[in-house]
């Protein structure tokens, strides 16, 4: 969906292991993209001018905030909190906070930019915690998997908040009509599960707004069962990176047998352009950026070991968010839920949010 105007984006230019070289050649890759994208570029100023010389474009496009402070890939969130606020990530989700930028996008440190996000940001109305939500290749597509890490523990209300959030975005970004969603659990069985994804379940279930197929298991995520899986952070991070895991040991796998002989590398040449059909499908760059929903400004996580095209990708997906605007429409689906109480709320916590 393109914007009438301009969009600007907050990028945090020293987050990531290759940063800033990547940020900036990710911008240049998603300005080709959007052309009506602004970038507000958080980091040392001088070192990315250098960077920018040969490219006009993105250099006329870009307006500079300068800091010398970074969050470490190993700095406790508890520390980022007391310490990063005039860092590059927090000047970043700053921006967003005073309205300088419509959203923020970061390859550094996940547990210190959502506690700072969620620090500067604040929760959406209706929203207990956010979680962290991406999309993952299927056998029918793509899938939205969430929470993938920022809760390890979680209660009816979060399950039941992270499959609206998780359905909105199937709808609304991804373009599924209706979008089905089912609760990641031990089995497909009713019986099974802890007692907390069973009473959620429940209430998905007596939900009209909500296509619920009931309870999804590991394999059913690569198979496509549904359009959006919803977890706990605890787990749902395991299955991302076992995903993740899974896929390198197969690419391993695949070029070790077609180098084992002369006959396999010829059998290569022959095979080449399906192989690289199929590399370009479950390649993770493709897939990256991981939103942090919920919170009351747009913010985004790229992996930190990403490259130029994988940071043009997550600044893609908060270009989507903004464009769609996704936060306005999650307050207005809360609302809804609220009155049809599958979320668990009381007439008391109602009272003190009307």
């Amino acid at each position: 969906m393109a914007l009438s105007g301009e969009v600007t984006i907050a990028l945090d230019a020293m987050g990531g292991d290759q940063a800033p070289k990547m940020v900036v050649k990710g911008a240049a890759i998603a300005l080709k993209r959007h052309p009506g994208l602004r970038f507000l570029m958080v980091g040392d100023e001088p070192r990315l001018r250098t960077l920018m010389k040969r490219r006009k474009k993105l250099l006329a496009a870009t307006e500079f905030l300068h800091t010398d402070e970074v969050v470490p890939g190993t700095m406790r969130p508890s520390v980022a909190l007391r310490q990063g606020r005039k860092s590059s990530m927090g000047l970043a989700l700053r921006a967003v906070r005073e309205n300088r930028a419509s959203a923020a996008v970061s390859a550094g440190n996940t547990g210190a930019l959502m506690a700072m996000a969620r620090m500067m940001l604040g929760m959406l109305p209706g929203i207990d915690r956010p979680a962290i939500a991406a999309t993952m290749p299927t056998l029918r597509g793509e899938s939205v998997v969430l929470d993938l890490g920022a809760n390890t523990e979680c209660d009816v209300r979060n399950l039941i908040q992270f499959a609206v959030m998780g359905e909105l975005f199937a709808r609304i970004v991804l373009g599924y009509q209706t979008p089905s969603v089912g609760l990641l659990n031990v089995g497909e069985e009713e019986v099974k599960g802890l007692e907390t994804v069973r009473e959620a379940a429940a209430r998905l279930k007596a939900a009209e707004s909500i296509r619920f197929h009931g309870f999804v298991e590991g394999d059913d995520i690569a198979k496509g069962t549904v359009d959006v899986v919803v977890t706990d952070g605890f787990t749902g991070n395991i299955a991302l990176k076992t995903a993740e895991g899974t896929a390198k040991l197969y690419s391993h796998y695949l070029r070790s047998a077609f180098g084992r002989s002369l006959l396999a590398r010829i059998g290569y040449l022959f095979a080449r352009s399906s192989l690289k059909a199929i590399q370009k499908q479950t390649d993770p760059r493709h897939h990256n950026g991981a939103m942090f929903l919920g919170l009351g400004g747009i913010a985004v996580k790229s992996h930190g070991g990403t490259d130029a095209l994988g940071f043009a990708n997550a600044i893609g997906v908060a270009y989507d968010l903004v464009a769609h605007g996704f936060n306005e429409r999650i307050i207005g689906e809360f609302k809804r839920i609220a009155a049809d109480r599958i979320d668990g709320t009381s007439d008391q916590q109602k009272a003190a949010t009307a």
